[in-house]
């Protein structure tokens, strides 16, 4: 039988309030584990939360931008004392604050995009790998991005950020395996997201856009999470390294 169960194991998901990461969080708290909520604002993953409990699973909010180090840090003291311990990660919290061509793009909206995206991914799966070794071993999940692949236009300097978060993937994977700790990549294509929505909304985008996608649409948030679920459970003991790409056919 393969084992999809994810009882007993507690689980961190960043960029858990809305989109991909609330499905996600959602869906591994269906599967038994204890989830943590985080993002900058408390107030949305409250909410989630409490939808959570509401359907019998357990979760629990701790607010954290995955761009400042001094709350990545306060984020893993606060879970070492009231967990003791973490199974899983998914790094999903993403920015991407400019939308324009290379030649234009500022230092600050640079700074802004890999802190988070690069620079908050790296020292949050660092943070838990430390955690996961000393406990016999875990999961990372990376939510990168078709564009760390084919970079869309007007979006270089995030493209550039999830090309470094494949790399930084297969990099953990490699260096973590002795410590049985596995770290994969899941690569979203266009979804359905308010993160997304200056494309979504955009008719003449759109246009544009969904004759590039075989199946012809974008993809639903949760249409992610059954891969992550994958990645994260038994079923995926072997998989480490890998970039699951699920964006309705648009990279074949």
């Amino acid at each position: 039988m393969i084992n999809f169960s994810l009882d007993g194991k507690v689980a961190l998901v960043t960029g858990a309030s809305r989109g991909i990461g609330e499905s996600i969080a959602r869906v591994l708290a269906a599967y038994g584990a204890e989830v943590i909520l985080s993002s900058r604002k408390l107030e949305g993953l409250k909410a989630v939360e409490s939808d959570i409990a509401a359907s019998g699973g357990k979760a629990h909010s701790i607010a954290c931008h995955s761009g400042d180090m001094e709350q990545i840090a306060g984020l893993f003291k606060e879970i070492q004392e009231k967990f003791g311990r973490l199974d899983i990660l998914v790094n999903n919290a993403a920015t991407n604050p400019y939308f324009g061509d290379v030649l234009n793009a500022s230092e600050q909206a640079w700074d802004k995009t890999v802190d988070v995206n690069l620079k908050g991914y790296f020292f949050i799966s660092q943070y838990a790998a430390k955690m996961m070794a000393e406990k016999g071993g875990g999961s990372i999940v990376n939510v990168a991005s078709i564009n760390g692949i084919r970079p869309a236009p007007m979006q270089g300097v995030y493209s550039i950020t999830k090309a470094g978060v494949i790399a930084m993937t297969k990099s953990f994977a490699k260096e973590l395996a002795p410590f049985k700790v596995r770290c994969n990549a899941l690569l979203p294509g266009l979804t359905d997201t308010k993160f997304s929505s200056a494309m979504t909304q955009s008719e003449d985008l759109m246009k544009l856009i969904l004759p590039s996608i075989p199946l012809g649409r974008m993809a639903d948030p949760d249409e992610m999470a059954g891969a992550v679920l994958y990645l994260v459970s038994d079923a995926s003991s072997f998989t480490t390294g890998a970039t699951i790409v699920v964006d309705g056919g648009a990279l074949a």
